[in-house]
């Protein structure tokens, strides 16, 4: 023993006392307010100082578009594999297992079937939390899965981004995640069902290359971080300043990118508004007329096209040691 430590007397501290368990309290990673938990998730996530969204929990986020008791969960059948026998700081394997324990789900998706203000709607909600989001081949496959099943039982699609892109692990095996999830969207677009896409942050990568920007309605919560390549990459590569708030959802707004931001608390209620407008050409909501008129298909072609701007993403740390972006 030590003999200093008959002279020292240790200071008690909150932490020492079994009866104040750790984390009740969280810092706002805005205006790094203390906020007590159970009210950050009353307040679904958004900080009640400075109304900054933090990231929300993926079962959350079901919880909250989902109506009371319709969640019928889909995924989990798909498990991801190794393909390639990657190993970085540790074997891609055990990454997995370790993520997968911890959160209890394959992978960085859950997908299901529900009701969102009494429309059935199929849910398909990213986990940033598991590898950062990232897309590999099983995230891909439960995308393509739902928007098929939500195109065979006559649902609206509505997806939750939240990513760091095409998951390195499995390369190519990830990279053609893109191309799956962006053709299993036709089925919808041909028995003409809405596929809402709600971005939230980060939504990054190939993730924002393919399906979430494709949505009929492309929405996105405040302060999102959206983007493909990240501003420290585009900063260094054009050696320029860039604009104040890149690549946040209210800049991409602006520049036509996004149809709207909307804060969490309107978002199912406005999600069910504008899904009804676009079930309002196909009789009820969630139900297919026998034949649909072939006037009905056309689009306008009278909108000018405007030239894109330049679109990149700086990734999150995690995503960026766990899932680079693609």
């Amino acid at each position: 023993m030590a003999l200093e430590r008959w002279f020292r007397r240790k200071r008690p501290t909150r932490g020492d006392d079994d009866a104040s368990p750790a984390g009740l309290w969280l810092k706002c990673s805005g205006c790094h307010a203390q906020i007590y938990r159970k009210d950050l998730a009353a307040n679904l996530y958004v900080c009640p100082e400075c109304a900054h969204h933090e990231r929300m929990p993926v079962d959350a986020r079901v919880e909250m578009l989902a109506d009371v008791g319709s969640f019928e969960r889909w995924s989990g059948a798909v498990e991801p594999v190794d393909a390639l026998g990657f190993v970085d700081t540790e074997p891609y394997r055990e990454r997995l297992t370790s993520v997968q324990q911890r959160s209890q789900r394959p992978d960085a998706i859950v997908t299901g079937a529900a009701t969102l203000d009494g429309i059935p709607v199929a849910l398909a909600v990213m986990d940033f939390s598991f590898l950062g989001g990232s897309m590999g081949s099983v995230v891909g496959e439960e995308i393509a899965r739902a928007a098929e099943r939500a195109a065979a039982e006559g649902r609206a699609l509505i997806s939750v981004s939240a990513s760091g892109g095409a998951r390195m692990q499995e390369g190519a095996l990830s990279l053609m995640q893109m191309a799956k999830t962006t053709v299993a969207l036709e089925a919808l677009s041909e028995r003409r069902l809405p596929f809402v896409s709600v971005l939230s942050d980060p939504t990054t990568g190939g993730v924002t290359a393919s399906f979430a920007t494709l949505g009929d309605l492309v929405v996105a919560e405040p302060g999102a971080l959206i983007c493909f390549a990240g501003p420290r990459v585009i900063q260094q590569t054009i050696k320029q300043d860039l604009p104040e708030g890149f690549q946040r959802s209210e800049f991409l707004l602006r520049k036509g990118m996004l149809d709207d931001v909307i804060p969490r608390s309107e978002l199912k209620s406005r999600i069910a508004a504008f899904t009804r407008l676009l079930l309002a050409g196909i009789g009820t909501a969630g139900v297919l007329p026998a034949a649909l008129p072939a006037a009905a298909a056309t689009e306008p072609d009278d909108v000018a096209d405007e030239p894109d701007d330049a679109i990149g993403h700086d990734e999150d740390e995690e995503a960026a040691v766990r899932a680079p972006a693609v």
